[in-house]
């Protein structure tokens, strides 16, 4: 909460904080936003946040977009109220409260099976996102992901970073790249992992943080199981994926999934450098980890995958 408003003022121009019986921060993510948990008198909770001015446009759609998303059956939170706090130029919004413990810091606690059914649930509830289109304005999904991925490529090849088989990488993303051609133009939560993943009474209970939705090829959101979910457990990651296709995985899907993961070789190599430097040996380790689940994409079904399906 911004240090020049106290309480009183935020009560002036959010009523619904006037029922606030506690406002605790959340200091998680990497967002630059600040975020609240505030409970109620009735008991119920839910999530302040507050963004930059020029974030308006964006946050309205997000509200637009999750009203939608339930509508499709998505477990997320419910949009609640938002507005522009004029005295700090910042936009604040609050949603519904999604209950439950953050799956990464639970999940290895349960046992296999249950970290598949969570998987199940989590791809199902994905599949369910997916079927939301992108608005007509947008363009081709080929045309901005191509370009987005030569950026990445230029970017790290100037970096001084270099990752061992970084070349052959390039080379197998540039033999593959056609693939994107004609794919759908669908949402994306594009941050779909166990950090954004919510588990209550050792199942799955929604997916939080849709502040880096995107729009294009719905296969591309499968990329941060193997950036992410998969070091923590690989019997959600397999889950996931078998959940999102109902145990019958289309004929391109690897080839589709392992070239997105190929590209997030270099991505992410330039978003630690933006955003987290520090971080920097912990994702060369991950993506170094990728490399060898892959051979370094001479195949393209990982070998985690292939061992929980056998």
């Amino acid at each position: 909460m911004d240090q020049s408003m106290n309480k009183t003022d935020l009560v002036q121009h959010i009523p619904l904080l006037k029922k606030a019986i506690s406002i605790d921060q959340i200091d998680k993510g990497y967002s630059r936003d600040e975020k609240w948990v505030v409970t109620m008198s009735s008991g119920e909770k839910c999530v302040l946040r507050f963004t930059d001015q020029d974030q308006y446009d964006k946050i309205k759609t997000q509200f637009e977009l999750l009203s939608q998303l339930r509508r499709h059956g998505v477990q997320c939170a419910d949009p609640v109220k938002m507005g522009v706090l004029d005295e700090t130029q910042q936009v604040y919004y609050i949603l519904s409260f999604v209950e439950g413990q953050e799956a990464k810091e639970i999940i290895s606690q349960l046992t296999e099976e249950q970290q598949y059914a969570i998987g199940v649930s989590a791809g199902q509830d994905l599949r369910n996102m997916h079927t939301y289109p992108a608005p007509s304005h947008i363009e081709p999904w080929e045309e901005r992901v191509v370009k987005k991925h030569h950026r990445y490529l230029a970017a790290y090849r100037e970096s001084g970073i270099t990752i061992e088989g970084d070349e052959k990488v390039a080379q197998f993303i540039a033999q593959h790249i056609d693939m994107v051609k004609g794919r759908p133009n669908q949402f994306q939560h594009d941050d779909f992992h166990l950090g954004n993943i919510i588990i209550k009474n050792d199942k799955y209970a929604g997916v939080i943080d849709f502040n880096n939705f995107d729009w294009g090829d719905p296969m591309h959101d499968f990329y941060k199981v193997a950036l992410f979910s998969r070091e923590t457990s690989e019997a959600f990651a397999a889950g996931q994926i078998n959940g999102y296709f109902d145990g019958e995985i289309p004929a391109d899907f690897w080839q589709l999934y392992s070239l997105y993961v190929a590209m997030s070789i270099f991505s992410s190599i330039m978003w630690v450098i933006k955003f987290d430097p520090g971080q920097m040996d912990e994702m060369i380790e991950r993506l170094e980890n990728i490399l060898k689940d892959h051979d370094y994409f001479r195949q393209i079904e990982p070998h985690w995958y292939t061992r929980i399906a056998r």
